[in-house]
């Protein structure tokens, strides 16, 4: 299995860990009983819970990419230096992201999240050309 490859395989586990930290937060403030419900009337979430929120939406945001990248890159047999670089740089970035989200560190937030985006950029590319 190519390394974009394994690191997709990874990054079902990364995702699991946003939906975990985000839905663990939602309980701790709202409850069980309240979660399992329709959601009525709905308190507006505390500071950490709105970041673990925005920092999975942030994820999702660019997760789909990220695998139709990789996959584009192994099926079209393009693993190579760009490729591999990109996938490791997003994957690296997006473990970063949410620990610097929730302790609400703005500037590394960011960088990490420029990281991940030039791991993209990278993997783009190594598609491409």
């Amino acid at each position: 299995m190519s390394f974009e490859l394994t690191l997709v395989v990874w990054s079902a586990l990364l995702f699991a860990l946003y939906i975990g930290v985000q839905s663990t937060l939602y309980r701790m403030q709202h409850g069980v009983k309240f979660a399992n419900t329709a959601r009525d009337n709905e308190a507006p979430p505390n500071p950490m819970n709105a970041r673990a929120e925005k920092a999975l939406r942030n994820f999702l945001e660019t997760y789909g990419l990220f695998v139709a990248l990789a996959l584009a890159a192994a099926v079209a047999g393009k693993s190579n230096g760009l490729t591999q670089w990109g996938a490791g740089l997003y994957y690296g970035a997006r473990i970063v992201y949410l620990p610097l989200y929730l302790i609400g560190i703005p500037q590394l937030r960011s960088l990490a999240w420029v990281v991940s985006l030039i791991g993209l950029i990278l993997l783009f590319f190594g598609v491409v050309l």
